[in-house]
């Protein structure tokens, strides 16, 4: 796509079923059922502690649910991004060659650098070293890679945190047209995201019958 956003992507249909997950020998929600086809946004949310970190690295793959299934389908083929809390970004690598390095990597055209910079608000961070921004333009940068993805499915942990309200904006944005092209969303958050027809999960009941086992 033209506006800076990777689609040449297989769609992704994501399942799960009676997850139970756990960290360091305590349970942290059981009993867990969710689903987010394609064009749809999963925002996940509950107190701090309640799973949600651990139930996206389940979804990636990372770890294994203690019990009940998570499929992200077509297996063999959807590929999945993962933004976390870190960016993942090396200190002395400049924006644009980061940019460059991702995109050549996962086969997305170099025509869409330029335009996802500036939709990202990062063009005239371009020569800086990545280990030079500040929070807020890491986190701009990342999101910028992460249209670069050409992922079907994308994974964020907190993805708004550094953002500012402008910043936010062109998340949700950049969400929207990743939807449209038929992208799935699965995020944590804090605060409210807001992006239109999202669906909610909130672990807090499932932590409380956790708890209760």
């Amino acid at each position: 796509m033209s506006d800076g956003l990777s689609a040449e992507f297989t769609r992704a249909d994501v399942r799960a079923a009676g997850v139970a997950l756990s960290r360091g020998g305590r349970t942290l929600v059981r009993g867990l059922n969710f689903a987010a086809a394609p064009g749809e946004a999963l925002a996940i949310t509950g107190p701090n502690g309640s799973g949600k970190t651990t139930l996206l690295r389940a979804v990636a793959g990372f770890i294994r649910p203690d019990a009940g299934e998570i499929h992200v389908e077509p297996a063999s083929d959807v590929k999945i991004a993962w933004l976390g809390h870190a960016e993942g970004l090396k200190p002395a690598e400049t924006v644009r060659d980061a940019l460059t390095f991702h995109a050549a990597l996962q086969g997305a055209s170099p025509e869409l650098i330029e335009p996802v910079m500036e939709r990202m608000a990062v063009a005239h961070l371009a020569r800086r070293a990545c280990g030079t921004l500040s929070a807020g333009q890491r986190r701009r940068t990342a999101l910028a890679r992460l249209a670069l993805s050409n992922a079907g499915l994308w994974i964020l942990d907190e993805p708004t945190a550094p953002l500012d309200a402008v910043s936010r904006a062109r998340l949700g944005a950049l969400i929207a047209d990743y939807r449209a092209a038929g992208g799935v969303v699965i995020a944590t958050t804090h605060a409210a995201l807001d992006w239109p027809d999202q669906t909610g999960l909130d672990l807090s009941d499932a932590a409380r019958e956790a708890r209760s086992a």
